[in-house]
């Protein structure tokens, strides 16, 4: 289709990543990005890009992904529970600062021809869509999108139960860090990682009964200052990995994830693009990466289709479906996230094949062939023998867990999407006041059943006890083998 004009509402990568794409694929289109911050100042500190998201930028646009990658810090993954560490390596996995990331996305816009205007914020809300001198906006006005708010998109948010804050610190940690700290209040657990020389990026979260029990719960601010006491407080909690060095807030307050599903991405003119249309859980995606990702297709479906309403349509069905699969691996992230107090007396090897395989993304062979020696201990962890990674791993665990679930074992019918939410927990009460000593959990064969039913079992396996059996087909026999090794079930039983 011909396009006169394009107007990108909000500067972030996504935005500018469009922006820039577009002008190079349309040198006679007049492309204008609005953004309500000044140049180099932005809320937030690093970054991260994995292989897979770099391959993608680098098809589309190898000059800005040199540069990105220039400017990033390559980083492998640890677990450290309690000075016991175990390392996945990640190759190619790097973090940025976002001003950083910016800058080079702003710089590259610029030199591909796009017009930034900086220090104001336009949104559909703001005027009448058809007085817009525009052929297309695209809205890449994240989460709290107003442009969303106030178009026809069919949109939905649902907040997370845990808690979170982002915050920094002045200096690089060697690798990427998860790091639960437990107090007398509860669990707090950081997500950290180095994005420069001399600064690293801290997200710590919890649950809300410990928030409460810490008294952070009343610490948090309002606009755009930081939450003083809470980082103090997190500063002496993980003292052990910051060296010395005080967590450094930038707008910094405790939030719960909000993820936002829409059941259309354009209306009229506008389509949304990254975070305004659509967030996963930073735990397994990061809104970065769906935005540049987005922006790719979109300057496709423009390029290929005679119409606005084809291009977008074709837009929407090109990203709709890996948008909404990740979204649904994030939601089961989340969910273990938000649970993960109940995991820390786990050998660190085991917590993190639990970590791997939270979401069943990851099969354990897979994982077993990119890091043996994490997966052989925990396998060893498992079994009470020696670390040790056999050739048929999923067939050497099933026959090491105890064959035949106690003939007494009370069945509990799992049939529950959210295996932390309020049936779940009636579930849950509901087998502790039997008094039994086994549980069978039982439910439909489909996999997404089956990966809630083992959560339930795990849950079941730690705030009731006993010995917990899930059942399950045997084309699922992996993940059953899975679920034995990071502690979610005892036994496993084949359905018929």
């Amino acid at each position: 289709m011909r396009l006169r004009r394009v107007e990108v509402l909000g500067g972030g990568p996504g935005g500018l990543y469009v922006a820039r794409l577009l002008a190079l694929a349309r040198p006679g289109c007049e492309v204008v990005v609005h953004e309500q911050g000044e140049r180099g100042t932005t809320f937030g500190f690093g970054v991260g890009l994995a292989a897979g998201t770099q391959r993608k930028l680098e098809a589309a646009d190898a000059d800005t992904l040199r540069d990105i990658r220039a400017a990033g810090r390559r980083h492998d993954m640890t677990m450290d529970v309690g000075g016991a560490v175990a390392r996945v390596h990640n190759d190619n996995l790097i973090g940025i600062a976002r001003t950083e990331l910016l800058e080079v996305l702003g710089r590259h816009a610029e030199k591909a021809g796009v017009r930034l205007e900086y220090g104001e914020r336009r949104a559909v809300a703001d005027v009448d869509a058809a007085d817009l001198d525009a052929d297309v906006v695209i809205a890449a006005d994240g989460v709290g999108s107003a442009t969303r708010e106030a178009g026809d998109f069919g949109a939905g948010v649902e907040p997370g139960r845990g808690l979170f804050l982002w915050c920094g610190a002045a200096f690089a940690l060697d690798d990427a860090v998860f790091a639960p700290v437990d107090t007398e209040f509860g669990t707090f657990v950081t997500h950290a990682y180095p994005y420069a020389e001399d600064r690293s990026t801290f997200l710590v979260e919890t649950d809300e009964a410990t928030w409460r029990a810490a008294g952070l719960d009343g610490a948090a601010s309002d606009g755009g200052t930081s939450d003083t006491a809470s980082l103090a407080y997190l500063s002496e909690v993980f003292a052990g990995h910051l060296r010395g060095h005080p967590l450094i807030g930038n707008g910094t307050r405790w939030q719960r994830f909000r993820t936002v599903t829409c059941e259309r991405w354009s209306d009229g003119r506008v389509v949304l693009l990254g975070d305004a249309a659509h967030t996963a859980h930073y735990s397994i995606g990061s809104g970065t990466k769906l935005a540049m990702e987005d922006a790719i297709a979109l300057v496709e479906a423009l390029g290929a289709e005679p119409d606005r309403a084809a291009a977008f349509a074709r837009y929407e069905a090109a990203r709709r479906p890996s948008v909404e699969r990740l979204q649904e691996l994030a939601r089961r992230s989340r969910l273990w996230w938000e649970s993960f107090g109940s995991r820390t007396h786990l050998p660190v090897e085991r917590l993190m094949v639990s970590y791997m395989t939270r979401a069943g993304n990851v099969p354990l062979d897979r994982f077993a062939a990119t890091s043996p020696d994490v997966v052989g201990a925990a396998l060893g962890q498992y079994a009470g023998v020696d670390p040790q990674v056999p050739d048929d791993l999923t067939g050497w665990v099933l026959d090491r867990s105890r064959r035949d679930a106690p003939p007494d074992a009370l069945v509990v019918d799992a049939v529950v999407d959210d295996p932390w939410g309020p049936e779940a927990d009636a579930a849950v009460a509901a087998a502790r006041d039997t008094g039994a000593g086994a549980f069978r959990v039982v439910g439909p064969p489909e996999r997404p059943a089956v990966l809630t039913r083992l959560d339930l079992a795990e849950r079941l396996r730690t705030e009731v006890g006993g010995v917990v059996t899930v059942v399950g087909p045997p084309e699922l026999r992996d993940d059953l083998a899975a679920g034995l090794v990071s502690g979610r079930a005892d036994v496993v039983g084949f359905s018929s």
